[in-house]
């Protein structure tokens, strides 16, 4: 199947999950996860009617960026992000998924300040619990919120998670409703200058469930452009370095 084909039969798939759960499938965000992937097949999908751009690695997305910005996507980074990276990432990013610490908050401000900029970011939080992944833990997520709603130059408009690896529905399932708990719990406590806009949850194997169980932006890789020959350990690191953590 073409990459136009694949994104047919993704948003088809979207659009039944979105009518299970009683929601309109037009308010279904899609991101097409494009790590690996080369700049004419993602040129390819832009055309096809793909418009926004998700990147895990900052090096790799600023190459890409280079060649496509006249495309007129839109580029979220969806990938762990280092305090040495930032002031790379935002010579291309329009929203960044994977707010998951203060120190990494306060490095976005600082140099957002100098910039005289905001920028809509996500918190990501980790619902599986996985020493493996990263992200906020649950019962950590809403003090880090409110620890970054005082930075104004970021806008806190969602949550992200990325679901457990297992073909387990059940164990699936119960980490897209943890991140949608806090979610509800965040609309209900109103927090001046944090906005519930979006639940970036769901990838490739697992977004129909997303979708049913609250999501309303999901990450597509591969049922888009096909297996990839990088490892996904590449991109979700199984140790995490120190830079990692910074």
């Amino acid at each position: 199947m073409t990459i136009k084909e694949n994104l047919e039969h993704v948003r088809r798939n979207i659009a039944a999950s979105a009518s299970k759960a009683g929601k309109n499938p037009k308010d279904i965000i899609l991101v097409m996860a494009t790590k690996t992937v080369e700049t004419e097949r993602i040129r390819e999908a832009i055309h096809a009617g793909g418009h926004i751009i998700g990147e895990n690695k900052v090096q790799e997305a600023l190459k890409k960026y280079e060649v496509l910005k006249g495309e007129g996507a839109e580029w979220h980074f969806i990938g762990h992000l280092q305090t040495n990276k930032v002031k790379d990432v935002l010579k291309f990013a329009d929203m960044i998924h994977s707010v998951d610490r203060l120190s990494l908050v306060e490095k976005l401000d600082q140099r957002l300040q100098q910039e005289g900029r905001s920028l809509d970011i996500l918190v990501q939080v980790n619902t599986s619990h996985e020493e493996s992944k990263y992200g906020v833990a649950p019962e950590e997520a809403i003090p880090l919120i409110k620890q970054t709603a005082k930075y104004d130059t970021l806008k806190i408009l969602g949550l992200m998670t990325i679901g457990l690896f297992t073909k387990d529905e059940v164990k699936i399932r119960k980490c897209f409703k943890v991140l949608k708990e806090i979610h509800d719990t965040l609309i209900k406590e109103a927090i001046d200058r944090v906005q519930m806009k979006y639940l970036s949850m769901g990838m490739s194997g697992d977004y129909q469930i997303a979708i049913e169980e609250g999501a309303n932006m999901v990450r597509i890789g591969t049922a888009i452009f096909g297996a990839r020959n990088t490892p996904d350990a590449y991109y979700w690191p199984s140790e995490k370095t120190d830079a990692d953590r910074g």
